[in-house]
């Protein structure tokens, strides 16, 4: 089998596509082809076939589909601490507010890194003329200066070319 039908039928199975949509055929049957290996295999269809990668990708993403990260993830918390302050910068507030909770979290692998976060963020009991270091800042307690918004933000990082691109940033009550 030569390795344009290899890539073909890797392709293929990636997509879970038949066979049958290219005339049940690549590059006609030969002996160790998907095909025929699927007949003489006891079980049915071969490790890789469309229908075993359906069943082995039920609990896995496809490559180079957003998926879930850790919150604790190192670049994860740069993001949305770097989303807080350009959230600080933009606001009117008298108070630094800063994350209070991440919500949902997922990284996607595109040329670069793409994270996609659901998070919200509170208002401290820091004035933004006082220390700007969000890790002094306590929240502001229950009561009329407690404020809460959900953000939702998308960040792409391109570590070799030093780029950060702030692709979606919006919060709301």
């Amino acid at each position: 089998m030569g390795l344009k039908t290899l890539l073909l039928l890797s392709l293929l199975a990636a997509l879970e596509l038949p066979l049958a949509a290219f005339g049940g055929h690549v590059g006609g049957s030969m002996p160790g082809s998907p095909s025929n290996m699927s007949r003489s295999r006891a079980g049915g269809s071969m490790p890789g076939s469309p229908s075993n990668v359906s069943r082995s990708r039920a609990g896995g993403s496809m490559p180079g589909s957003p998926s879930n990260v850790s919150r604790n993830d190192r670049g994860l918390q740069q993001v949305v601490l770097a989303a807080a302050y350009s959230f600080n910068n933009q606001s009117n507030d008298a108070f630094l507010f800063k994350p209070s909770l991440i919500l949902r979290a997922q990284r996607q692998v595109v040329r670069g890194v793409k994270y996609i976060v659901d998070w919200k963020i509170s208002r401290t009991v820091c004035r933004k003329r006082e220390d700007g270091n969000l890790s002094n800042c306590d929240f502001q307690p229950a009561g009329r200066l407690h404020q809460t918004f959900a953000c939702h933000t998308e960040v792409w990082l391109i570590p070799w070319l030093n780029q950060t691109k702030t692709l979606q940033f919006h919060c709301g009550p």
